[in-house]
């Protein structure tokens, strides 16, 4: 079954609880921390996520992309996320390992992300723990990228080893999706799709996931 995650970081922040009430028809609820290091950009913490499940039932899917991520996995635990994801990038693989740990401690869904400049198979020692693969299709750091037609492969590559070695595991992916790139990620393995500025963008968020999900 496909789930639709709108990506609040192209939601208006000054009324971020009205903006995730607009996307209620929503399966998961997207949020994309960044820290300013492992990509450019800066957005948020463990407080606004707190907020943000003050204000809503939808599942959190908490996407992060700073360096080092095992020192905030509990944080963001606390603060309500159902799903965290880390950057394989991010840290050395005992770094990784050591954030899915504590993952487990938390009970929080597990996943690990993927930049266009990673190879699918830096999932393998990993995989057959992951409740998720995240596989970006534009470089991570800023909403409104152009999707990565390259980037198809990838997920295409991740969906073999997922049937493979973990069948329960989903496949997201993340990074210029609409309507027309939904149906060429789905076609390649995707189950689950980000999307931002194509449903806040929209005069009707919701119409936007209904058609994403209709893809």
């Amino acid at each position: 079954m496909i789930k639709i995650a709108p990506s609040i970081l192209s939601a208006d922040f000054a009324n971020l609880e009205r903006d995730i009430k607009r996307v209620s028809s929503a399966d998961w609820v997207h949020v994309d921390v960044m820290d300013g290091m492992f990509v450019p950009n800066i957005t948020i913490g463990p407080p606004v996520v707190q907020s943000v499940r003050k204000c809503t039932d939808l599942f959190l899917d908490v996407h992060l992309m700073i360096e080092k991520p095992a020192r905030y996995i509990e944080a963001f635990a606390k603060a309500g996320a159902d799903l965290i994801s880390v950057h394989l990038e991010a840290d050395h693989p005992t770094g990784i390992a050591k954030a899915l740990d504590i993952m487990d401690a938390c009970g929080v869904k597990k996943a690990v992300a993927l930049r266009p400049i990673t190879k699918a198979e830096a999932v393998l020692p990993y995989l057959e723990q992951l409740d998720l693969v995240l596989v970006m299709t534009v470089e991570p750091g800023f909403g409104g990228q152009a999707f990565m037609e390259e980037q198809l492969e990838i997920v295409s590559q991740v969906r073999t080893l997922i049937n493979r070695y973990n069948p329960a595991c989903r496949l997201e992916v993340d990074g210029g999706i609409n309507v027309h790139t939904a149906r060429r990620v789905m076609a390649a393995g995707a189950d689950t799709l980000v999307a931002g500025s194509s449903v806040y963008g929209a005069a009707d968020p919701n119409q936007a996931v209904a058609e994403l999900r209709g893809a």
